[in-house]
């Protein structure tokens, strides 16, 4: 990274305010936070599965969040003047810096509130609700889950497009992944690092230069291709362009709105990259549904039993379930979150489609260059012109080749004008 004595004076001003939101949101940590620790699924199994987890108000209070909250808030509020002060009301890179001091101090509320009402309301601020509609007269995010689950299960009637076995351990799993990301990143000093660990729920977990494998999960290679797309290329891949940036270091680090769009990304670079599923694209849904059904006061047990029916196991059911209702209560509103993945598809789609629509293409390998937020979009461009971003470092293979993007968004484009319903009245003969 460049250091501030190679900077202009306004460089050095931006870079300053940059690094002190940075600094300042290093101590969050939002899913430590809302987390369930073992002893509650321990409790919940022991009593058979019937009595909600033991959770409530005093559990959270009982896991400190690690910073003085009232504190922090104030830190955030003193650089937002600051860069009002320093920059101007109207300048583009402190018009983002604002907002993500805002969206900070929002998330420092809504992890005060975990246990209460509130978490949830604040929840859907930060990353939606599943009621949620797209555009004015378009399906919401619920309605996109039964749709998307009808799809799946007339795939599942077919019966022969079952998952290959999941016969690696998390260590065959590592190493296989590391061997393929060193291929992405290079190899020593600097390299992304793949290993096991216990603390983390799902599957894997990436972080500034590392992906964390849970220890007691098994995978088939399927599923480590999509761990390359989804952790590596995207996730890893936007943290080392943040990290790459000289100026607007503040693009290293992602508030929740950066969530819906990175997890988008992800999403789309599994479909794009042919490393998706049914039985991926299924957990998907369900945990979209299962929002829902908490949104609309289904409370812990009924989730629970909403991923039994769906055929996971007691404790993979307990985990989806667990996610639903972390930072709340296991009668209390959801932690919307897990909205991100298919909110953010559409959305970083859609955006794809009109870039190519409108002859924007330059535009589209700006959401790698960190952890973008697409209402930034237009604003990182300009910064980029301006010299205080520079494009990204690393780019999938199909970011890179914009030729073939942009051919099959343009194909996109023209059959989203067909009418499906027509067309299988039309094709009722021959399929």
């Amino acid at each position: 990274m460049n250091s501030n004595a190679a900077l202009n004076d306004y460089q050095g001003l931006v870079r300053a305010l940059s690094d002190r939101i940075v600094e300042a949101q290093t101590p969050i940590r939002i899913l430590d936070a809302v987390k369930w620790d073992d002893s509650v699924r321990q409790g919940f199994f022991a009593a058979r599965g019937i009595q909600p987890p033991a959770v409530d108000r005093a559990y959270y209070e009982s896991r400190p969040l690690g910073f003085d909250p009232s504190a922090k808030k104030q830190e955030f509020q003193a650089i937002e003047r600051d860069v009002t002060r320093q920059l101007g009301q109207f300048s583009p890179v402190g018009q983002i810096m604002r907002r993500m001091c805002k969206e900070y101090r929002m998330v420092i509320r809504m992890l005060e509130a975990r246990g209460t009402a509130d978490f949830g309301l604040i929840s859907q601020d930060l990353y939606g609700a599943a009621t949620d509609a797209f555009h004015a007269g378009d399906p919401t995010l619920s309605d996109l889950g039964l749709m998307l689950s009808d799809y799946l299960n007339n795939i599942d009637l077919r019966g022969d497009l079952q998952d290959e076995p999941k016969n690696l351990d998390a260590k065959q799993a590592v190493q296989l992944l590391q061997a393929r990301l060193d291929r992405v990143f290079g190899e020593g000093e600097g390299a992304i690092r793949v290993f096991e660990s216990d603390g983390i729920v799902a599957d894997a977990a990436a972080g500034a230069d590392y992906i964390k494998i849970r220890s007691d999960a098994l995978f088939n290679e399927r599923d480590v291709r999509a761990l390359e797309v989804h952790e590596g290329l995207v996730h890893v891949g936007t943290t080392l362009n943040g990290l790459n940036q000289p100026i607007c270091t503040f693009l290293s680090k992602g508030p929740p709105s950066s969530t819906v769009t990175q997890e988008g990304l992800a999403i789309l670079m599994e479909v794009i990259a042919f490393a998706s599923y049914p039985t991926r694209l299924r957990k998907l849904t369900n945990r979209t549904r299962a929002i829902h059904m908490a949104e609309d006061g289904a409370d812990f047990l009924e989730v629970y039993r909403f991923f039994r029916e769906q055929g996971y196991r007691e404790d993979e059911s307990y985990s989806n379930a667990s996610r639903v209702f972390r930072g709340s209560l296991p009668s209390g509103l959801p932690f919307t979150k897990d909205l991100s993945y298919l909110k953010g598809f559409i959305m970083v789609y859609n955006y794809i489609q009109l870039a190519v629509r409108k002859g924007k293409l330059e535009q589209i390998p700006l959401l790698f260059c960190g952890k973008t937020t697409l209402e930034d979009m237009r604003t990182l461009r300009q910064l980029v012109d301006e010299g205080l971003v520079v494009p990204p470092r690393y780019l999938p293979p199909q970011f890179q080749d914009l030729n073939a993007l942009s051919a099959w968004m343009c194909f996109s484009n023209f059959l989203n004008h067909l009418s499906l319903d027509r067309v299988e009245a039309d094709y009722a003969n021959i399929l």
